[in-house]
């Protein structure tokens, strides 16, 4: 089987869904806990795929977080060297800003289930995604960074994805997440949501209203990526 390696942040925010895209491609995956597994002794190159997920941390809070600069080092030689790297909220983020991209504040959040905009040089699997309502849940933006070409915009946030070449995608929004899966989140992020005021019972209610088309999106998408990879 090909071999995955997972940059998990956080417990509740992990594979979901995708783990399942994943076995029915022929992935095997291991986690590592960056914040609390070194990464000295990855071989960046070594794996068929990285996926960087998310987590509540921003990629400009280096000094705090040293273990991101290493996260963003072994991203760049992947993606230098034509690696596979699949980037989520966060870990796109880290994508983004390891191609020399700015990532800052918004100064406002996008949590909740909001549609998004394909751009018309997005490639053809992405048409489940169209004016889909996906999870969003974010405080950053992320520019393209430059050769990148933007896939996605939402009303909030005008780069919701991006691609680089075959071998790197990057979404800010969030495909992964069930119904089920989302529970953690709300237990997780309780404090951010207090602050925000946003119910956690809405949230709940959108998952299940859109988990079926959710889940069938996913699939599709990363599905087809995966795919496409190179050899």
């Amino acid at each position: 089987m090909k071999t995955a390696v997972v940059f998990r942040h956080v417990p509740f925010e992990d594979l979901d869904s995708l783990g399942e895209t994943l076995l029915a491609k022929g992935f095997r995956w291991r986690y590592i806990d960056t914040p609390v597994q070194s990464l000295s002794t990855l071989d960046p190159l070594a794996d068929d795929l990285l996926i960087v997920l998310g987590g509540p941390i921003g990629v400009y809070e280096q000094s705090v977080y040293p273990f991101l600069e290493t996260e963003m080092r072994i991203i760049r030689e992947r993606l230098t060297h034509g690696r596979p790297v699949l980037g989520i909220c966060l870990g796109a983020q880290l994508m983004a800003a390891a191609l020399g991209a700015t990532v800052a504040s918004m100064g406002v959040q996008e949590i909740g289930y909001f549609p998004i905009t394909v751009s018309d040089a997005a490639p053809a699997y992405f048409a489940p995604l169209q004016q889909l309502p996906v999870l969003h849940w974010h405080g950053d933006r992320f520019e393209i960074p430059a050769g990148a070409t933007h896939l996605a915009s939402s009303a909030v946030c005008d780069n919701q994805a991006f691609s680089v070449g075959n071998h790197g995608l990057g979404f800010q929004f969030h495909l992964e997440v069930t119904a089920t899966g989302l529970e953690g989140w709300l237990v997780g992020h309780a404090c951010e949501l207090s602050h925000a005021g946003i119910d956690p019972r809405m949230l709940r209610e959108d998952a299940a209203r859109y988990s079926a088309r959710l889940a069938s999106a996913a699939r599709q998408v990363t599905g087809n990526w995966l795919d496409n990879l190179p050899v």
